[in-house]
């Protein structure tokens, strides 16, 4: 299984971002698919997710209204399009595939397996 995130940059505050997860060796649709962020310092957060078969996505309060998290079903990959953009974003954004995730757990890392390497986002 490979997970790798692209899309990642630098970008002023206000400003928008999307960030791409392409999957190979597994099937998204049958999957929640997550972004995560790390910033330096702290421990790795739920951003958001989605459960491509029922269609159901969630989201930390921080960035909801802000972010979207969708699949591309042409092409299966998932996208987070990430609108006004705060300083407070700046980490390093990760996709994760699990499964069994719902609106109380869906942030949890041990229900993702599988992880890319990671995107740098800064906002300044």
């Amino acid at each position: 299984v490979q997970l790798v995130e692209s899309g990642g940059g630098s970008v002023q505050a206000g400003g928008s971002l999307r960030l791409s997860c392409a999957a190979a060796g597994i099937t998204v649709t049958g999957k929640c698919m997550g972004w995560f962020r790390q910033a330096p310092g702290k421990e790795r957060e739920g951003v958001a997710a989605i459960d491509p078969r029922y269609g159901r996505t969630f989201y930390a309060d921080s960035v909801k209204g802000r972010f979207t998290i969708s699949e591309d079903s042409a092409t299966h990959t998932i996208i987070l399009l990430m609108d006004r953009l705060k300083p407070e974003d700046t980490a390093i954004y990760y996709c994760a595939a699990g499964s069994g995730a719902n609106r109380d757990n869906w942030s949890k890392l041990s229900l993702y397996p599988y992880w890319g390497q990671g995107t740098q986002v800064t906002v300044s």
